[in-house]
């Protein structure tokens, strides 16, 4: 079977079949000499809690290369800005365009509760700001409260998303250093779905409101794109 191996601080939750490390800054085992010491045990699939420095970023991509399915995360703004975020660390952009294969941001909302929710019009001039195709069927959804959700009109949380998957074309972009701008603008061409266009598909299903959608993904303005930094996910091998 596989060999996953896991570097985490901490680790939160055990994982039946995963060998789990925490690391201890203390004692000099940090993300990067963890990373070292699991690929002397030559494993499958290695999750990095995150790349916190150049070192372990080189590290993870190197490992990558060797053959090794690699995921971690890292902070920045969205799914795209991961790519830009990796370059500023230092690490080459060739190397980053041979070895990821995809960027995953999410972000959580509340999600509606189903016994409540209450459903009417959309507004169609907002909605078209937004958009979104209007017709006679489009509704927006909106939260109520009752006694299964204590009465504040929301129950659990829900995830939404956005994938960069680095096509063949984003692979040339990035190892000749091209900005973000002109990274998104592939993306859009390969079919990329941003978290707020997920999340408004999300609402418009009944599954949580526009405005929680909107208040998760301000990131995508540009005036506040640095205030609401997220952790992205990075899947290379």
């Amino acid at each position: 079977g596989r060999r996953i191996v896991t570097i985490e601080d901490p680790v939160e939750n055990k994982l039946p079949g995963v060998v789990q490390i925490a690391v201890k800054p203390e004692i000099g085992l940090t993300f990067a000499q963890g990373l070292r010491s699991v690929l002397r045990g030559d494993p499958n699939v290695i999750m990095v809690g995150e790349m916190r420095d150049l070192e372990t970023a080189e590290i993870a991509i190197r490992s990558a290369l060797t053959g090794h399915l690699v995921f971690s995360t890292l902070h920045t703004n969205d799914a795209i800005s991961g790519v830009t975020r990796l370059v500023d660390m230092g690490v080459e952009p060739f190397l980053v365009s041979s070895s990821v294969r995809a960027f995953v941001a999410q972000r959580l909302v509340r999600r509606l509760c189903p016994d409540c929710r209450e459903s009417r019009p959309g507004d169609p001039e907002s909605l078209r700001r937004l958009g979104i195709t209007v017709t006679s069927e489009t509704r927006m959804f909106a939260p109520k409260g009752c006694s299964s959700c204590r009465g504040i009109g929301y129950r659990g949380r829900l995830a939404i998303f956005e994938i960069c998957v680095v096509t063949p074309e984003l692979q040339e972009l990035i190892a000749r250093g091209a900005g973000a701008a002109e990274l998104k603008q592939q993306a859009n061409k390969d079919g990329f779905v941003s978290m707020r266009n997920y999340g408004l598909e999300k609402a418009l299903g009944g599954e949580t409101t526009i405005e929680e959608v909107l208040s998760a993904t301000l990131m995508e303005s540009a005036s506040t794109a640095s205030l609401i930094p997220t952790a992205t996910p990075v899947i290379a091998g």
